[in-house]
């Protein structure tokens, strides 16, 4: 019976270093500079852990070392939108954004605001509004039946009111359909196919909003010039 315990702890054990191991590895391989099989390791560790915005954004890293913008704002946007308080995520993908010609910050838009706006995450936001949900309807039940805490009643209302709105919005742009440009030029075409002109030449990097799909084919608007057109499926890379 011991033997058997000792074996399982060996294999728990072997089974939490592992992980560990290799990242390790992959960021040797990046220090190295052999950045295609830092990019393997990484995209092995991304199965295991789909949702880990570090493994993103060494995903980025290694792309954007490779001269694959597209591919590295995409894997940036996905780690900022895991975890949008990282410092380190949000310089690179501000950065990546700006060799593009984008702008990661609205024009017009303090940059503290945005900070601000995006230091909780969506799912943060959801448990702060229920809370406050909670809140009110407990200081709203203990004023209709002993007419106490009407201000707090308040106070917590406007406060939920704040909490759903941020996180609506936020949810909003979640959900917006949000691509980006992976190939080096992409030609926007006025219909879906090649036999549609040509109507201007984008290169990667390039925000996209998805409008419409067709066969292989999506309708997108380059959301930093405001163009509209058609590209082929295998030129954007969605977010």
């Amino acid at each position: 019976m011991k033997k058997i315990i000792f074996v399982c702890s060996l294999l728990f054990g072997a089974a939490l270093l592992c992980p560990a191991a290799d990242l390790q590895s992959a960021e040797e391989l990046y220090r190295e500079g052999k950045f295609a099989a830092a990019l393997g390791q990484y995209e092995d560790l991304l199965a295991t852990y789909p949702n880990d915005p570090h493994v993103y954004y060494n995903i980025g890293n290694c792309y954007f070392k490779m001269g694959s913008t597209g591919l590295a704002i995409a894997n940036y946007y996905r780690a900022f939108r895991l975890d949008p308080r990282d410092a380190d995520i949000r310089h690179n993908l501000s950065l990546a954004l700006e060799n593009s010609g984008e702008r990661f910050v609205p024009t017009g838009m303090p940059e503290v605001l945005h900070k601000l706006f995006f230091s909780l995450r969506t799912d943060e936001l959801k448990g702060l509004f229920f809370l406050s949900l909670w809140l009110f309807c407990t200081l709203g039940a203990l004023w209709l039946v002993k007419r106490r805490l009407g201000r707090a009643a308040v106070a917590a209302l406007a406060v939920m009111i704040v909490l759903a709105v941020w996180y609506g919005w936020r949810e909003r742009i979640a959900q917006s359909p949000l691509a980006v440009l992976a190939a080096p030029v992409t030609e926007l075409r006025s219909g879906p196919g090649t036999n549609f002109p040509a109507s201007a030449s984008v290169a990667q990097g390039h925000l996209l909003l998805i409008q419409d799909a067709k066969d292989n084919w999506y309708d997108v608007i380059v959301k930093a010039q405001g163009l509209q057109g058609w590209v082929e499926a295998d030129a954007l890379e969605k977010i």
